[in-house]
């Protein structure tokens, strides 16, 4: 897919021809989806990015984006499983919008920050609570990065085919109990702002993902906190980029 996404608008008109042509297609029951991008160069993470998030938490509104990151290597595909890792009792889950780059740029003006965007696509940023909180000084990134705490798909959905982004419906459900239950329209910071915010540290090039938050529902501030176990099944959902379910073993 970074090959592909690599030749830009002549690879997606292709892409388009191949389509409209009606041939080369396999019946669904006959293949495995695999997550859109497998093996991006980058996956940037935002934290503390939907107001009503913030609320759940008793925390304050940030001025800047929160910015931190998973390993290539947590990635998994839309209906595989998620291994929850001996090392942790406090695994929870977090329904995320997920953008994805399609064109380099560093240094990039808010004004011009979608023409970067390809598509976008559903994540969970599985996290394990107990590491990202107290173990590990605190930082983030070993709670988040464990390997299957990124599952990714079902597709990646062109920009074009997304009546708005920012104001999306986004659930996630636990054994079929809705947990998470927002709209893309409670972003803090939108897109345009994540990426010429992002793209001042790092060049972004074709294939790198960007997950921009998740909203309130998580299981660590449930009273008492739910976290997830072994034969729990999740499911995370985003108005017009489809439907993702993993179960945890």
């Amino acid at each position: 897919m970074r090959a592909f996404l690599e030749t830009g608008q002549s690879g997606l008109a292709a892409a388009k021809r191949v389509l409209e042509s009606g041939r080369h297609r396999l019946p669904r029951e006959t293949v495995r989806l695999l997550a859109p991008v497998g093996d991006p160069e980058k996956v940037i993470c935002v934290g503390l990015n939907y107001r009503d998030h913030c609320l759940e938490q008793d925390v304050k509104i940030p001025k800047e984006p929160i910015i931190f990151s998973k390993f290539p290597s947590a990635i998994i595909g839309p209906f595989d499983d998620i291994v929850h890792p001996e090392e942790s009792s406090e695994v929870d889950w977090e329904v995320e919008l997920a953008a994805v780059i399609g064109k380099k740029g560093r240094h990039i003006k808010e004004s011009s920050s979608l023409e970067h965007v390809v598509g976008f696509t559903v994540a969970n940023d599985v996290s394990a609570r107990d590491w990202q909180m107290r173990r590990n000084g605190r930082q983030w990134l070993l709670g988040k990065t464990f390997d299957t705490f990124c599952p990714l798909g079902p597709a990646l959905v062109t920009k074009e085919a997304v009546t708005d982004v920012h104001n999306l419906s986004i659930r996630c459900s636990v054994n079929g109990r809705l947990m998470q239950d927002s709209s893309t329209s409670q972003l803090i910071f939108r897109l345009p702002k994540l990426i010429a915010w992002v793209s001042q540290f790092v060049t972004l090039v074709p294939g790198d993902i960007l997950l921009t938050g998740t909203p309130p529902g998580v299981g660590v501030f449930r009273k008492p906190p739910v976290f997830l176990k072994r034969g729990d099944e999740v499911q995370c959902e985003i108005e017009e980029l489809g439907t993702i379910c993993n179960k945890v073993v």
